[in-house]
C-alpha cells in the first residue's frame, strides 16, 4: 500500500464505498427491489441509483479538486448528501 499516499479523507471515502456496496448487496439479497421512477428521468432499481450516485460522487470530487484548493471534506460531505437524496428519491 506504499504506492499511494493515503490520507484520512481518501481512506474514509473508499471504506465508505466498500461498506455501502456490502450493505446494498446484503439488503438486495434479503429484500429484492422493484424498478421505480423518482426524479431521475428513467426507471431505476436500488443498484442503478447506487451506481449513478457513486459515479456522480466521483465527478463531484474531481470537479472540486480541479477548481479549488479547499479541504476534501467539502466534496465528501456533498457526496454523502447527494447519495442519500438519490437513493431515497432518485
Amino acid at each position: 500500500m506504499n504506492w499511494m499516499a493515503w490520507t484520512l479523507p481518501s481512506a474514509l471515502f473508499f471504506i465508505a464505498i466498500a461498506s455501502i456496496l456490502l450493505t446494498m448487496t446484503v439488503f438486495e439479497i434479503l429484500k429484492p427491489c422493484v424498478e421505480r421512477k423518482g426524479f431521475l428521468p428513467i426507471s431505476t432499481t436500488r443498484g442503478d441509483r447506487l451506481f449513478i450516485g457513486l459515479l456522480s460522487s466521483a465527478y463531484i470530487h474531481l470537479l472540486f479538486l480541479g477548481i479549488t484548493d479547499l479541504s476534501i471534506w467539502i466534496p465528501f460531505t456533498l457526496s454523502v448528501f447527494w447519495l442519500a437524496i438519490l437513493l431515497r428519491w432518485g
